[in-house]
């Protein structure tokens, strides 16, 4: 939003510069992103001066051209002139040399001395498009004037220069989307009056048509105001209107329009002219049309209306969306005589779903939509109506129409004195926090040692609870005046975690990415048929959408393998076939005690390992590539895994449960190809799910390296003939168990199951690697742990040792 410093010094006059300013509406909470220089002429004439033409005479080497002397003041200057009007006597604007001339059309350029056909030029008489004052080039631009030769032409041609502080509206504070509203805070900041214009005498000056007005329903639009004016002549406004205009990136368009616009960025009011003459039957008629009829916008498209959108319409239709965008057959043209001006103040919800639902954002829109003052039609339309009479030399042609059966009442809102000692974090006298309070308009009343009550105008939307009068008092007062206490406390201070989970996730992705894993984020809204047949969910705990945008987006996911499935089976079915995705994410479930979020990590795989090569054939991917994977996770996060079992159930044809105590940490596997077929995938996919809430829980921190041993390592093998019921994670968990603090790290090298062992039995062949931190090992303390671990696997899972 742009405002202008030029407009702000009407409303409260002030000497401090526009970069003060801008600090102090800052410190307010009306964020001032920029500052801009406006100038109504670009380069504002400098180096442009009156100068008088002293000769004139025609150049010998061009029948077009004229040789001229001219007076500028500093001297005499030759000139080489093109235009046909050029004469002697003339008072003209001469550009200098090393003057830049910024042209109505085109690039820029500086003047400089030359010759031209021979002729010595040192300056250049202009004409108006040349100056960017206009788009005539049929000649020189002639002067009327007494001022004296060398006298800058900025003394001639009225410029208007501004400073124009661009601010970053916040959504609350509807009430400063205007100059009036911004000066009500610079009142409070600096402490001093606002000057506002009273409203002008209102009288009816000529007979014109006669508008009636209906409201069909007062919810949508609790007071409409509007009057008739007659013997208007619609043109061009006068510069500094149009320069106020231009300064906040708006075009002028003509004197009516222009005003409307003026009002709504001066006051926060947006009106709108209808063309009196354009309106059915003299009436009026503020409801809605029926679905699907059509209306033209002024940008000349025609839309269908929703039926839900308020309309402003007369008995044979509609002639404007309210609040939204005006119709292209009832708008003001050149040729408007008499006009009907509205000012109203319309329900923002109303507003909002005529904008949204048409995509149509505009000044108006965006005001009525995070509401405006309903005390302020009137005011604008007054104040408007006083510009028509001397921009337009309209007349007013009929009373003044106000209808606002229920006027919209003040907020009225009790206010604890140690409440805002508290929130605030300091303590602030009473008669500081009365004199804030009142400088914002803000009434304090009943007043006694504990508190008070406020009494905040309706056009402050935002205030309407204790904890926004104290957040009114905090921005006057001034945040950077509220110091730290040397004891923080926890009323305003939030204590960090010990855990970085943040943290946790990035390094993670980190290592994901790092093996060729691809992040995806996937729509937490699902299918609820996914659920009904999965085979492994339950469709009773989904979380149904009320107000879901589809059919097939009707219930929050229950886990992340759909959503994830949806993503492969995109990329497959466009020859993107070996695919390594990973995604952190919630899901959620409906449960007896209520609902329920859980956040899970998924890692899927398919397709091939390796392309396909004349080195080496190509590998699909395997359970190890993904369980490996997950061995990385858990590694890097300290995580030790529990119990590991088989898992033959949905949605895995096989694969692996970890278990952390008694908590599923992990299910790793091949997707079952019912599930696969659900998602429309038609190629084998690995799958791991992983709990990260438990993980995040469990995490000891990221994993420390350390500086490798001086001393060396030793390895020794065993083969153990076992019985196959017996999983390598149980003869691992063994191994750490009786290892001690020397076993560094067991491996399987060889299985085997055959004829040269009984049946029912398997044979691993294992490696153990044994170190000493600090001291070289010795063949002794080597036999004492291998001889405890063929113990231990001889009476924990009944181990025969092979020789």
């Amino acid at each position: 939003m742009k405002i202008s410093i030029n407009r702000l010094k009407k409303y409260i006059p002030h000497t401090e510069s526009a970069e003060e300013i801008g600090a102090l509406l800052t410190q307010s909470g009306l964020e001032v992103e920029g500052l801009e220089e406006f100038v109504s002429v670009k380069g504002g004439l400098e180096g442009i001066v009156i100068g008088e033409v002293l000769t004139c005479e025609k150049h010998p080497n061009a029948d077009k051209l004229s040789i001229t002397t001219v007076d500028i003041g500093t001297g005499v200057s030759p000139i080489v002139c093109g235009a046909p009007n050029v004469a002697k006597g003339q008072k003209v604007l001469v550009a200098t040399v090393g003057a830049t001339l910024f042209p109505s059309d085109g690039d820029s350029f500086q003047i400089k001395k030359a010759k031209i056909r021979g002729e010595v030029s040192e300056g250049m008489i202009c004409a108006e498009d040349e100056l960017g004052l206009g788009s005539s080039h049929a000649g020189i631009m002639v002067l009327d004037t007494d001022l004296p030769n060398g006298t800058p032409a900025s003394e001639f041609i009225e410029i208007g220069q501004d400073q124009v502080l661009e601010i970053g509206l916040t959504p609350n504070r509807a009430d400063a989307a205007s100059h009036l509203g911004v000066a009500r805070d610079l009142k409070a900041l600096l402490g001093r009056d606002l000057k506002i214009d009273s409203a002008p005498e209102f009288k009816v000056e000529a007979s014109g048509p006669a508008i009636q007005v209906e409201v069909e329903n007062m919810a949508d639009c609790p007071r409409y105001a509007g009057v008739v004016m007659t013997d208007l002549k619609v043109g061009s406004s006068p510069a500094w209107l149009q320069n106020f205009l231009k300064a906040l990136d708006l075009e002028p368009i003509n004197n009516v329009v222009d005003i409307t616009n003026f009002i709504l960025h001066d006051l926060g009011q947006p009106l709108h002219a209808f063309d009196a003459a354009k309106i059915s039957e003299g009436k009026i008629i503020v409801g809605k049309l029926p679905k699907d009829t059509e209306f033209v916008t002024l940008d000349e498209k025609k839309r269908k209306l929703s039926g839900e959108e308020l309309m402003i319409k007369d008995p044979k239709g509609g002639l404007c969306i309210a609040g939204v965008f005006g119709g292209e057959d009832s708008g003001v043209s050149d040729s408007t005589t008499s006009i009907f001006l509205e000012s109203a103040y319309f329900s923002p919800d109303i507003v909002r779903k005529g904008s949204q639902f048409h995509g149509l954002k505009t000044d108006a829109s965006f005001r009525f939509e995070r509401g405006t003052d309903p005390n302020m039609p009137v005011y604008a339309l007054k104040m408007a109506v006083k510009l028509l009479q001397e921009i337009a030399g309209g007349k007013v042609s009929s009373e003044l129409i106000d209808i606002y059966p229920e006027p919209i009442q003040d907020f009225v809102i009790d206010v604890n004195y140690g409440h805002i000692n508290r929130l605030i974090g300091k303590k602030i006298e009473p008669v500081k926090v009365k004199s804030i309070l009142e400088s914002l308009e803000i009434k304090v009343e009943n007043e006694t040692a504990e508190g008070f009550t406020a009494t905040a105008k309706p056009y402050r939307v935002d205030v309407t609870r204790e904890a926004d009068i104290i957040e009114e008092i905090l921005r006057i007062y001034g945040f950077h005046n509220v110091e730290l206490s040397e004891n923080l406390k926890t009323d305003y201070l939030a204590e960090h975690p010990v855990k970085d989970l943040n943290k946790l996730q990035y390094r993670l992705t980190e290592i994901l990415t790092g093996q060729g894993y691809y992040e995806m984020i996937t729509n937490s809204l699902t299918k609820s048929t996914y659920a009904e047949k999965s085979g492994f969910l339950n469709p009773s705990e989904n979380v149904v959408i009320y107000n879901k945008l589809s059919e097939d987006l009707d219930v929050m996911r229950q886990s992340l393998l759909y959503s994830g499935l949806e993503v492969l089976a995109r990329n497959i079915n466009r020859r993107q076939t070996d695919l390594k995705y990973f995604e952190f994410g919630t899901v959620y479930n409906k449960a007896e005690e209520g609902y329920s979020e859980r956040r899970r990590l998924s890692l899927f795989l398919t397709g091939k390992k390796t392309a396909e090569s004349w080195l080496e054939p190509s590998k699909a991917f395997a359970f190890a590539d993904i369980y490996s994977a997950v061995e990385a996770i858990l590694e890097k996060l300290n995580v030790t895994p529990g119990e590991i079992s088989m898992v033959e159930t949905a949605p895995f044809s096989y694969g692996l449960k970890i278990m952390l105590g008694q908590k599923e940490l992990a299910t790793i596997g091949l997707l079952d190809d019912k599930i696969l077929k659900q998602a429309e995938v038609r190629q084998e996919v690995w799958y791991a799910d992983l709990n990260w809430d438990l993980l995040c829980k469990k995490a000891s921190g990221l994993k420390k390296f350390e500086e490798i041993s001086k001393f060396p390592e030793v390895r020794r093998d065993l083969s153990l003939v076992i019985d196959k019921t017996v999983s390598y994670d149980q003869v691992k968990s063994v191994a750490t168990k009786f290892g001690g603090k020397l076993l560094k790290r067991i491996g399987v090298f060889d299985v085997y199951q055959g004829d040269k062992i009984d049946a029912g039995k398997k044979a691993y062949a294992l490696s153990f690697h044994l170190q000493d931190q600090e001291n070289t090992l010795t063949d002794k303390v080597i036999d004492k742990t291998m001889s405890k671990l063929i113990q231990a696997f001889e009476k924990e899972v009944g181990a025969l040792i092979r020789t």
